[in-house]
């Protein structure tokens, strides 16, 4: 799994002129599922996400992790996470799980960060046309691959 954190003041999905999710202070998890994804990435990811020290503190030093700063998650699946541009200029999508795989992996994630944030998680719609907008706070984005575990 691939997760592009993006540490936000706020961030909605919009699907077909619709808020889908929204959220206020908080944490913005774009999500890449692949093939050999499963149950020890989605609980390690899960773990890593919310507990990141990547919130200020009084002094203004990232201290304090999401679970701490009682922020919210907004979580889309984003296949493209896992384009190889290896060859060519066209990007291949080969590594990216199909939906019958991805689709059970992005569902036990968000129940995964339902339970360990003590918070209901927003969401987007798997496999929807989906306009994201966000305003990044810091600006603070990591990516974490559960392949590298770094």
């Amino acid at each position: 799994m691939i997760a592009v954190i993006q540490r936000v003041s706020q961030a909605s999905v919009e699907i077909e002129d619709k808020i889908n999710g929204q959220i206020g202070h908080g944490l913005l998890i774009l999500l890449g599922i692949e093939n050999t994804d499963g149950p020890e990435d989605i609980q390690w990811l899960g773990q890593k996400i919310v507990n990141l020290r990547i919130f200020n503190d009084r002094n203004g030093v990232m201290n304090l992790s999401l679970l701490d700063s009682q922020g919210e998650l907004l979580v889309i699946s984003q296949f493209t996470l896992h384009a190889s541009t290896k060859k060519g200029n066209r990007p291949s999508y080969i590594k990216a799980a199909k939906p019958e795989v991805a689709i059970p992996i992005y569902e036990k994630f968000i129940e995964v960060l339902n339970n360990l944030s003590g918070k209901e998680v927003q969401t987007g719609i798997f496999g929807a046309y989906m306009k994201v907008e966000l305003l990044n706070d810091g600006p603070v984005t990591i990516i974490i691959d559960t392949k590298d575990k770094k």
